[in-house]
């Protein structure tokens, strides 16, 4: 038996390494995605003041820090027990809209279509954002980065600075708008929305429209069939900060909705002893190992899995976009990984318009941004949409409201799964003609990217303090621990 690692894998957030097993034959045996690096921040917030978290948390991905800061944010209303004034969800949507544009573009630009415009095959060295820039023009790519700056900026005005966010209070948002930074988040809007617009259609002219790329898309070995979880309103449209979860099965029935803490009873967590990473799966469901249709245990998050549970955006122009994409595949749910980067351009038009929206708010510089803080609750519970899907931080205080117990249930952790079982289809399309070429890798490293991996998100979990089951197994598969909340 033969074993090919690439290591590191690239273009993504954080550490990880594939190992691929060949038989003697050169067929792909067996493949593991692995995440080998550890953060621990379940343990780091322990003893904090819950209204400290969100900035603690925030530093756990310099990519991911809006979201975590959010996430944390709501659990913090929750400990206290309040609810913020509707400006300060309105500021706090604000922001997270602007963050999912300025993430999405990085992913979309600069990890995943560099395999598209430059090409898979094509030298490691041109596969980046200066190779991009060679294909498809300097001033382009200088234009989108520019566009991607106008996002950033909006995180900064609103959150103090551009890196980790600041005005973190339980019940509302530290500061609020002045008439000259309405005025310039306007501005900054309109430059969102031609980036919104611009994604779209060049998502469609690269991939859609080039008959090579078309056929990954339409090809049935990159179709991963799992559950799908995402937020909707109450309209079942894609909702990121609040909403309700909504869980489909692989066929699009639905089979699940839940908010707050209960999340705890519909997933429980396992590990393996080749991965820093847990692997949720669904209980009713049951632990039945790397299996998609309709006996998986996994559930895929992020912006396919939000298309696939949602009727689509509540805004016109990504609606307009959504509709087309859903034509292109026949209809719901889309199993193609591809089509994660597709619904990911979508969404950058999406949170454009988003923004123009409630920057057009008249309400959007009141000075009521938080509400009185009451009596410690002692638990909260935070959930939100992250660029690459449900983000739920769980905190428990005590009557300090200092942190006792967190857990971080993250969406490459939500995705673990889904990614070993893409990775290994991949391994299989590309390297089963028995004939095993370096060039090859990047093709296999091309079903990862689409999940927009933040590997430093996803390695936080010590044994679960909040009922949610963790299996301990050893190398050969035996079950040797059971640890779970009494």
């Amino acid at each position: 038996m033969k074993k090919a690692v690439i290591e590191p894998i690239t273009r993504l957030e954080g550490h990880g390494k594939i190992t691929i097993f060949l038989d003697d034959n050169g067929k792909v045996d067996e493949v593991f995605f692995q995440v080998v690096e550890f953060m621990g921040y379940e343990k780091m917030v322990e003893g904090a003041p819950i209204e400290e978290v969100p900035r603690i948390a925030s530093t756990i991905c310099g990519v991911c820090r809006a979201v975590h800061f959010m996430a944390s944010l709501k659990a913090g209303d929750g400990v206290f027990g309040v609810e913020p004034p509707p400006v300060a969800k309105k500021l706090r949507k604000l922001l997270l809209s602007a963050h999912h544009i300025e993430d999405h573009t990085e992913i979309l630009y600069a990890m995943g279509l560099p395999d598209f415009i430059v090409g898979p095959t094509a030298p490691p060295e041109k596969r980046n954002l200066l190779g991009v820039a060679e294909k498809i023009g300097k001033d382009v790519v200088k234009d989108i980065l520019n566009k991607r700056f106008a996002a950033a900026r909006i995180v900064e005005i609103l959150g103090g600075k551009t890196a980790h966010p600041a005005p973190a209070i339980p019940g509302g948002w530290a500061k609020s708008l002045k008439p000259e930074e309405v005025e310039e988040i306007r501005k900054l809007s309109d430059e969102c929305l031609e980036l919104g617009k611009r994604s779209v259609e060049l998502f469609k002219e690269v991939v859609v429209n080039n008959p090579e790329y078309s056929k990954l898309l339409r090809e049935e070995k990159f179709n991963v069939r799992t559950n799908y979880m995402g937020t909707v309103d109450e309209n079942g449209n894609v909702a990121y900060y609040e909403g309700v979860q909504r869980i489909i099965s692989p066929s699009g029935e639905e089979i699940g909705r839940f908010t707050g803490k209960d999340y705890l009873e519909f997933f429980s967590e396992k590990t393996l002893p080749w991965s820093y990473a847990k692997f949720p799966y669904l209980k009713k469901v049951g632990w039945k190992g790397f299996v998609d249709g309709e006996e998986t245990p996994f559930c895929s998050v992020g912006p396919l899995a939000r298309v696939n549970v949602s009727n689509g955006f509540s805004t016109p122009l990504a609606q307009a976009a959504y509709e087309e994409m859903v034509d292109f595949f026949g209809g719901k749910p889309i199993y193609n990984i591809f089509a994660y980067h597709w619904a990911r351009a979508i969404e950058i038009l999406n949170h454009a318009e988003e923004i123009k929206r409630l920057i057009e708010d008249p309400e959007i510089t009141n000075s009521d941004t938080c509400t009185q803080l009451k009596e410690v609750v002692g638990e909260g519970v935070g959930i939100i949409e992250a660029p690459r899907g449900t983000l739920i931080h769980h905190y428990r205080t005590d009557e300090n409201a200092m942190v006792t117990d967190a857990n971080m249930v993250v969406p490459t952790t939500f995705n673990n799964g889904s990614i070993q079982m893409a990775v290994k289809r991949a391994a299989e399309y590309y390297l089963n003609d028995g004939k095993y070429e370096p060039e090859k890798l990047n093709l296999i490293e091309m079903a990862h990217r689409p999940y927009d991996l933040c590997l430093a998100c996803a390695t936080h979990a010590y044994p679960s303090q909040y009922g949610t089951e963790l299996l301990i197994y050893s190398k050969d598969g035996k079950l040797i621990k059971r640890i779970r909340n009494t």
